[in-house]
């Protein structure tokens, strides 16, 4: 059985905080505002995965008003995402996502967000795509104001409970 996830996130950016994107800081002068460590990118991936098992969202699983996951750094997350994946009997087919934001520019750190994104899901970096764009400077994003992340993913069954 193959099944399809879409995932979307967004953050706010702001002055004096830290910004991570799959997994990978990004030297800037504004970071995301969030609960945990804000990774706008991860989290998309997350939501994408739980659809596509049909296991709810991000925020079931891992509520933005528990202790539990304040600043938690976000590949723990998605390993535990990966855990349920299995739980079900799912893999990783391949991932495609598209982070926008208007600066700075990403293209230097993607071929490390992908190695680490495939690390963290146990997969081969040929089934993680990442790829960054801007919104020419329009909309919250072209006004520096946020960042937002979009994910599709393909799962596969490899077992049948």
């Amino acid at each position: 059985m193959i099944r399809i996830g879409f995932g979307y996130d967004v953050h706010k950016l702001q002055e004096k905080e830290s910004l991570i994107i799959g997994g990978v800081k990004i030297p800037h002068t504004k970071g995301t505002v969030a609960h945990s460590d804000g990774d706008v990118l991860i989290h998309a991936i997350i939501d994408a995965l739980l659809g596509a098992a049909n296991l709810r969202d991000i925020g079931y699983h891992f509520p933005d008003n528990s202790n539990e996951f304040k600043e938690i750094d976000s590949k723990i997350l998605l390993a535990r995402t990966m855990e349920l994946l299995a739980e079900k009997g799912y893999i990783v087919g391949n991932i495609d996502s598209t982070i926008s934001m208007q600066k700075p520019k990403l293209k230097p750190f993607i071929p490390e967000m992908i190695s680490v994104l495939a690390k963290t899901m146990n997969t081969s970096e040929e089934n993680v795509s990442v790829k960054a764009t801007t919104t020419e400077k329009l909309g919250f994003e072209g006004r520096e104001e946020g960042v937002s992340a979009h994910a599709v993913v393909l799962i596969t069954k490899y077992k049948i409970h």
